[in-house]
């Protein structure tokens, strides 16, 4: 069981999506609290009260919103895609719960200012929510896990990858001689700064990194992976590529799809693999079509 809650989970960081979720999740507790009217709401006599009933939906889309979309911006290593887990998952979810049911019961203290409605004080609706929330949380997430798993590891076993020896090295891996062609493709990669530069054979770039307000430019030399540093983000990097094989395929990643030797997929999506398994690079959802399209048909 432990070992499952340490399996990768996808971490979704698209706003748009959590903050449509956030406005789904606090439309279905208002609409249900409306509807059913439980902890004694039934029995309250208030003006405005299916208003005010409905504002039990809107403390829920606040706090789901705090949670999911706010927090992943002001603590970023917290949620880091590279170390979230299933069992991340399922804290993070059953805490948003908890803080929903903390702040839903501190608005209907504002309500009502006393305790005119629910029987059932701080302790017993926390105890109420977890019990609740506890069992259909860890079993969506576990069903999502293994959902994602299946849908990423089938699609990934049936795209054939042929990874090409780059023209720098001879097929044995040994560093070319001077006969080396001049007509090879280059690319020349310059920084924010206009004054330090690098280039690379475009067969030999393996791939960018973006880390903060620079960017790892991974490449082959002399048959070996090496690793200098550019001060530049990756859009500005990505710009002055003209390879249609070099592209994007994560927001901090930009590979050479033509070094790519085996995709493999878990819950999270596709890894391409390159450099004989050395390096492992992520492929975010949204390039997941194209990308993939695009490795089938090399």
């Amino acid at each position: 069981m432990f070992g499952l809650l340490n399996q990768p989970y996808p971490l979704d960081d698209s706003s748009v999506r959590q903050l449509r979720k956030a406005a789904l999740i606090g439309l279905f507790v208002g609409l249900f609290l409306l509807i059913f009217q439980p902890f004694g709401l039934n029995g309250w006599e208030t003006a405005n009260k299916a208003i005010k009933i409905l504002g039990f939906g809107l403390v829920t889309f606040a706090i789901t919103s705090l949670n999911f979309v706010v927090l992943p911006r002001l603590i970023p290593p917290l949620f880091d895609e590279n170390r979230w887990t299933v069992g991340r998952e399922i804290i993070l979810v059953m805490a948003n719960i908890l803080v929903i049911a903390l702040a839903n019961r501190l608005y209907l203290a504002w309500l009502l200012d006393s305790k005119e409605i629910s029987s059932i004080g701080w302790g017993g609706m926390i105890l109420v929510t977890f019990l609740v929330g506890f069992f259909p949380v860890v079993g969506l997430v576990l069903l999502s896990y293994i959902t994602q798993l299946k849908k990423y590891s089938n699609a990934a076993a049936t795209i054939p990858i042929h990874a090409q020896e780059s023209p720098s090295t001879t097929a044995t891996g040994v560093p070319a001689g001077p006969s080396m062609p001049s007509t090879q493709k280059v690319v020349t990669l310059t920084s924010d700064n206009e004054k330090d530069t690098l280039t690379v054979l475009s067969d030999d770039l393996l791939f960018i990194e973006s880390s903060d307000n620079y960017c790892t430019i991974v490449h082959l030399k002399n048959a070996q992976a090496v690793k200098p540093l550019l001060r530049s983000s990756l859009s500005r990097l990505e710009k002055q590529i003209d390879n249609p094989h070099i592209v994007r395929c994560h927001r901090s990643y930009v590979v050479n799809l033509d070094r790519v030797e085996r995709v493999t997929g878990n819950a999270q999506g596709y890894k391409l693999h390159l450099c004989s398994g050395q390096f492992v690079v992520p492929v975010a959802r949204q390039y997941n079509e194209t990308l993939i399209a695009e490795l089938k048909a090399l």
